[in-house]
């Protein structure tokens, strides 16, 4: 036993003593290279004397980052992150400066500048010395691991239990379809998941709700209910409240909405992980996590993850220097498709570089860190969301070249954790899934010259940009509105009933896009407009909208009729009697009830529009400035994946269909239970219909 401590103390002090040496070559190479960065008085030294002062700065420079970078870390965690990986250069050449301050006789300097690219290359050879050297040493790496462990447990509690089973690791590939990620593992993008699906792991499609996109998909899948989420952003006329998936306020009551309707916490409450996520899932230990985002103190570990990655300078340097350069990526890739001429482009200027940088890297890194974490921990179960694809698929499209590039290095993260689960204390069992897909096309307002909200204010009779007036279907929408008008103005000349206000006292309709779904609210009228109710205030509005070659269909509530789904040419169909024949026919099987489900919300919306779909070519319309969109129905945003080892039982049975992310919150639970038998995993007993 003493002779192994001592055999280990060697080891570890045998690395730090590599890392020293080869730090000082770096440190005595960069001075050689580097006219501003020098390690000499300004009368000249021996080489031995150089050396000496290079390994003075390089152990001083190593002692810094250790002690002084966490905490320095820990005091920036309210900085945005994207704005923490723009100062962590400027960061650590400030350490590396104070080195050189504290070198003998002040034979050490550097200009600010210099400094910076002096401190990031002494951090990346420092790191990847320090992990080639761990990797070689088995038990160096064992001991790691215990240790990481050790510490996690003293923080939380030794809460994981049953480690005689394995544990589950649940990787979502935001915004991935089936489709997509079938062709990248065939075309070789993806060697990971192809390799995987080799050894006999079973892939199969499942059908999102009518609201396809993360905070309907995701809150159903971890809480078990996403009853009364209609879209991605609504607005609840109950509350005046302005509902949108991605804000801390909304998704918090959209959390407690699904707990109050199960009666369970989540699918993570028993030693659960949630990173990178909209919601919690129930879990103790979250990073990253939106409901949780908005908590001060002790009680939020949402930053936590930032604090436990950036906490190593090498990881910071990294991080930071990858962000920089998908920065320079995007610009390039923008530049390269405006001077072509591709299209269907959206703009992609703004802050839109820094946003993808931050999905694509910074976001990754942490969540992958924190991941490799929770399994090297023990961790029963964990879920984690990787946006990075969804993100550059919005402005670049599902199929384009730089969402390609995204899938390579998102296959390269499941490989890292798949080998690190080898080390881990516990088997894991790794599921693949995503919340939604990505359908591609032109935009509804670079194809019609105008947004849904004017074409609905047209349609109203309201005032609209001039842009939109110059437009066809601008100009037809003003017309019908203002043959409405003298109708009704020549019916009240005549006896009949005056004409109504174009818009209630209340004020304008709330017009609002979730991908390619738009909802339309009269917010002065506290319950759901009827058909009627509409047509007596804006006589060409649902016909205007129903008849608009851009737009599929529309489901509005009747009062003799109940709900129906109005379609082109003049197609109407009670939702009781609705079939995925008819004018949802293009939509695919599911349609109809996906449709008849929404139609239950209490917060579904007076007029809701569903853009139209081209089955030939898979393309819809979005109402949002986006060329690869989700949010409604139409192709590949409706058909996600769930990928899984062959070991745990089959999520269908032969020849059923997944339906719905409710259903798919059931077949995790279920193999939550395979893998622990012992831990008892709730049953979602309380669930709403799925």
């Amino acid at each position: 036993m003493h002779n192994g401590r001592w055999r280990g103390a060697g080891r570890a002090l045998l690395r730090v003593i590599v890392v020293w040496a080869v730090s000082t070559l770096t440190m005595l190479a960069l001075a050689a290279l580097l006219p501003d960065f020098r390690l000499q008085s300004p009368d000249g030294d021996s080489v031995t004397r150089t050396a000496l002062t290079a390994a003075w700065g390089a152990g001083v420079f190593g002692l810094l980052t250790a002690l002084v970078w966490p905490l320095i870390v820990r005091a920036l965690l309210l900085v945005p992150a994207f704005v923490l990986g723009l100062l962590v250069f400027f960061l650590n050449g400030s350490l590396l400066l104070l080195a050189l301050r504290l070198t003998p006789d002040g034979r050490g300097g550097a200009a600010p500048e210099t400094a910076v690219v002096v401190a990031a290359v002494m951090s990346a050879v420092a790191s990847a010395t320090s992990t080639a050297l761990a990797v070689r040493d088995d038990d160096a790496y064992r001991r790691r691991l215990s240790r990481l462990a050790t510490r996690r447990r003293r923080r939380t509690g030794d809460r994981t239990t049953g480690r005689d089973h394995p544990g589950m690791v649940f990787l979502q590939l935001d915004g991935v379809g089936h489709e997509v990620l079938l062709r990248a593992a065939k075309d070789g993008l993806m060697p990971t998941v192809a390799g995987w699906l080799a050894d006999g792991h079973r892939l199969v499609p499942w059908r999102t709700d009518w609201s396809s996109q993360t905070g309907s998909s995701q809150l159903g899948i971890l809480h078990g209910s996403n009853h009364d989420v209609p879209a991605f952003r609504w607005y609840e006329k109950d509350t005046g409240r302005l509902m949108v998936s991605n804000r801390p306020a909304s998704a918090i009551e959209l959390q407690r909405r699904a707990i109050e309707r199960t009666g369970d916490g989540g699918l993570l409450t028993l030693d659960g992980a949630s990173r990178g996520n909209l919601f919690s899932g129930g879990a103790d230990q979250v990073a990253l996590v939106l409901t949780v985002s908005t908590r001060r103190g002790r009680a939020n570990r949402s930053r936590a993850g930032y604090f436990a990655y950036f906490s190593d300078p090498a990881n910071a340097v990294r991080t930071a220097g990858s962000f920089v350069a998908e920065v320079c990526r995007e610009i390039g890739q923008s530049t390269r498709a405006r001077l072509r001429g591709t299209g269907p482009r959206v703009p992609r200027g703004g802050l839109y570089p820094l946003i993808r940088a931050f999905a694509t890297v910074v976001s990754r890194d942490v969540v992958v860190a924190a991941v490799l974490g929770d399994m090297l921990a023990g961790r029963s179960a964990v879920y984690a969301d990787l946006v990075a694809y969804d993100e550059v698929a919005h402005h670049s499209g599902p199929h384009s070249t730089d969402a390609a590039q995204v899938l390579a290095s998102l296959d390269r993260s499941l490989a890292l954790i798949a080998q690190v689960a080898e080390h881990a204390p516990r088997a894991y069992r790794i599921v693949l899934l995503s919340d939604h897909g990505q359908s591609p096309g032109e935009t509804f307002e670079s194809a019609y010259g105008l947004d849904i909200k004017d074409l609905v204010r047209a349609g109203c009779g309201l005032p609209v940009s001039r842009r939109a007036e110059r437009t066809r279907s601008g100009a037809e929408a003003r017309a019908a509105a203002g043959d409405a008008l003298r109708g009704a103005l020549h019916r009240r000349a005549t006896g009949g009933e005056p004409p109504p206000p174009a818009t209630g006292p209340g004020g304008e309709p709330v017009v609002l896009a979730s991908g390619n779904l738009a909802l339309v609210s009269f917010p002065d009228v506290p319950t759901r407009l009827s058909r009627e109710e509409i047509d007596a205030r804006h006589p060409t509005l649902l016909a205007t909208l129903a008849a608009h070659p851009g737009i599929g269909f529309l489901l509005v509530r009747s009062e003799r009729h109940g709900s129906v789904v109005l379609g082109p040419g003049g197609a109407e169909v009670p939702v009781g009697e609705l079939t995925d024949d008819g004018p949802l026919a293009v939509f695919g099987k599911g349609a109809a009830d996906a449709v008849r489900r929404a139609d239950t919300f209490p917060h579904v919306a007076d007029i809701m529009i569903n853009s139209r779909y081209d089955p030939e070519t898979g393309e819809v319309h979005a109402f949002e400035r986006q060329i690869g969109s989700h949010g409604g129905l139409g192709g590949e945003q409706a058909q996600p994946f769930l990928l899984a080892p062959g070991e745990l039982s089959a999520p269908v049975a032969d020849g059923g269909e997944l339906v719905g992310a409710e259903r798919v919150h059931r077949v995790l639970r279920r193999w939550l239970r395979e893998c622990g038998p012992q831990v008892p995993v709730p049953d979602a007993t309380h669930a709403g219909p799925s």
